[in-house]
């Protein structure tokens, strides 16, 4: 048995001892394509050299200093950068260890925004259902995840949710995309109003929906609604871009595609690549500038925000990316992963939507096709897939309660941004095997 206390301490996990490209090796040589990026992480691959020389020079020069004291030179360049290709008006970083952390820091840097330019009244968030914005107290709560959040709800603050924006679930036969998005911005405005418009602090939301609902892409007009909703009642927008951002969907940012700006913007995972724990907050000026004018200083923090370490291995994956010309890459891949799919499950009674943007793609499987009925919860058809993937040399991220958070079964593919056309190939004949294998299997 294992002394470290794993997620899932039951299981006998195989030990990886080396990474190469897209492949993750185990302790007996055996190669596994990483077609998810652990959890949409490993954006280039494994093992890149020049970001490993990145942080080895950073390290030599100084791993760590505590921000209290110091800024450093790779914060300050890697803020500049992301500040650079970000929507216009997010004008300052926050650097943190994580996504939930720098949704965290979110919520509370909304808050305090509040309290500073005197409207402290307004303590409400409002999420959506099916969302997922992490684990800590404050970003379970905001999060829409039945599942994950039933433990702890006597725990969890307070937070108030509204329907997703998953239009093969909730759209209308009879509704156009446009129909449907003001719908759901309607439905916003109307919960903002119940809860008092000078009340309600920010509204928040994942660009792209990730891990709860698999990769589920907002429809034309969306965001531009959402964002006219929170203008009309000074209520914030916050978009949470931890699994869907850093050049994930083929644009760095997600929200550039949806032509909309947000007042504070999480990213995480892709943005180190998973060369050192990172995320990042990054804040319209307008709230800065409330912090600066007013107390001086932001009540929030951790020991290791604004790592230089790293913050070096960040800005050296950013630098690939762009040298490299990777999100081209990630466009032309992530419509042949598509593609091939729905060419492959063009008339399978069992696969129901095939969805996403650029390499963040997502499959959901229901028991019958036309009536989009899911599968028994208790059949866990995403573990069998999970497991089969798995047993062939294939990582994919499966998760159950794709409908309601009980009901409902998706895998997510995220693959690094370095796949080739060929490398697409092997992941669809993988997981076609192993989609197979699973419904045979159940």
């Amino acid at each position: 048995m294992s002394t470290v206390f794993h997620r899932a301490p039951k299981l006998r996990l195989p030990v990886a001892v080396a990474g190469d490209g897209i492949e993750i090796i185990d302790s007996t040589g055996k190669r596994y394509i990483d077609a998810c990026g652990g959890a949409a992480v490993s954006c280039l691959g494994h093992s890149d050299p020049r970001v490993i020389a990145a942080m080895a020079h950073q390290a030599e020069k100084l791993p760590y200093a505590h921000t209290s004291f110091f800024t450093t030179d790779a914060a300050e360049q890697l803020a500049a950068q992301l500040v650079a290709k970000a929507p216009q008006g997010l004008e300052h970083v926050y650097f943190v260890s994580g996504g939930s952390e720098a949704v965290e820091a979110a919520l509370k840097l909304a808050r305090q925004y509040f309290v500073e330019t005197g409207e402290p009244q307004r303590r409400h968030f409002i999420a959506r259902r099916q969302s997922y914005h992490g684990n800590t107290l404050g970003a379970l709560a905001i999060g829409g995840n039945a599942w994950r959040r039933e433990p702890f709800l006597p725990i969890l603050i307070e937070a108030h949710h509204v329907s997703p924006c998953y239009a093969y679930r909730e759209q209308r036969a009879d509704e156009t995309e446009e129909a449907f998005a003001q719908r759901l911005a309607d439905e916003l405005e109307q919960k903002i109003v119940e809860l008092g418009a000078d009340s309600v602090a920010a509204f928040v939301a994942e660009t792209v929906v990730g891990a709860t609902a698999g990769a589920v892409p907002p429809v034309r007009e969306y965001f531009r609604k959402i964002r006219a909703v929170c203008d009309r009642y000074g209520v914030l927008l916050i978009l949470d871009e931890i699994m869907s951002g850093m050049g994930r969907t083929g644009y760095l940012y997600a929200c550039e595609e949806d032509g909309v700006r947000p007042d504070i913007l999480t990213i995480a995972k892709g943005l180190g690549a998973g060369y050192q724990p990172i995320g990042a907050t990054l804040v319209s000026d307008r709230i800065y500038q409330a912090i600066v004018g007013g107390s001086g200083f932001f009540q929030h923090g951790h020991t290791y925000i604004g790592h230089a370490t790293a913050c070096a291995a960040a800005l050296e994956v950013q630098r690939v990316i762009e040298q490299d010309a990777l999100l081209p890459n990630v466009k032309a891949r992530g419509e042949q992963l598509r593609t091939l799919l729905r060419e492959h499950y063009v008339q399978h009674p069992h696969i129901g939507d095939i969805r996403g943007r650029g390499l963040f793609v997502g499959v959901e499987m229901v028991r019958d096709r036309a009536s989009k009925a899911p599968f028994a919860p208790d059949l866990k058809l995403h573990a069998a897939i999970k497991r089969e993937a798995f047993a062939r040399g294939l990582m994919v991220y499966p998760m159950g309660g794709t409908v309601d958070g009980r009901i409902g079964d998706h895998v997510l593919l995220a693959p690094p941004f370095i796949c080739t056309e060929r490398d697409i190939g092997e992941i669809v004949d993988r997981l076609v095997d192993s989609v197979d294998a699973a419904l045979a299997a159940i």
